[in-house]
């Protein structure tokens, strides 16, 4: 696992903590995440988590689905089809490496966004942002587990394939997939970006 936070008191500030879990976040690429992963327990608390991120009225716009040990074939015969669907001529070891792709963090979850057109009240962009808080709030909730997590994607994430792999229904998109594991090899974190770079005044 990362190496422990500072635990959290009464006596302490809980604002400088949450900070502090929120800089030392980091991405950590799903190859260096090894098992054990979270267990029921801290699963559950992910999804309570998740379930925090602001969503108008509760319509739930995204869903996480889980990939458990017995379905990684499944995945990777999805992720070297996909390939193969986009590259006839892919060599034997790309297509290998595809398939790798599906078997590497103990927990792995696809993040989707359900995009009703139906529902007009809330806008397209709304549903968006949930999402993404969702999800962040997934990763600060591994981090501060002690677990390391990122965010992967790549071209297979539009597959039809993958699409009925995960039998997606009308108006959700696949947005990516969410690891988690322990960490099984430190690197070092790279700078953040200074505010001078995204922030301005009116």
């Amino acid at each position: 696992m990362e190496p422990a936070l500072p635990p959290c008191t009464p006596a302490d500030d809980a604002a400088a903590w949450a900070l502090t879990l929120i800089r030392t976040r980091q991405t950590v690429l799903p190859k260096r995440l090894v098992a054990p992963g979270p267990d029921a327990a801290q699963l559950q608390l992910l999804f309570e988590a998740a379930a925090a991120a602001p969503d108008h009225e509760q319509r739930l716009p995204w869903r996480f689905i889980g990939v458990p040990a017995e379905q990684r074939a499944r995945l990777a015969e999805v992720f070297a089809l996909a390939l193969l669907d986009r590259d006839p001529a892919a060599l034997p070891q790309q297509v290998e490496m595809a398939r790798e792709k599906a078997h590497r963090a103990p927990l792995l979850m696809l993040a989707v966004a359900r995009l009703d057109d139906a529902d007009t009240e809330v806008p397209a962009a709304e549903r968006w942002i949930s999402l993404g808080c969702a999800i962040q709030n997934v990763l600060l909730a591994a981090h501060a587990m002690g677990y390391g997590s990122a965010l992967t994607s790549g071209q297979a994430i539009n597959s039809p394939r993958l699409r009925e792999l995960f039998a997606l229904r009308p108006g959700e998109v696949p947005v990516c997939f969410v690891n988690v594991g322990t960490v099984g090899a430190a690197k070092a974190r790279k700078p953040r970006p200074d505010a001078g770079r995204f922030f301005s005044w009116l």
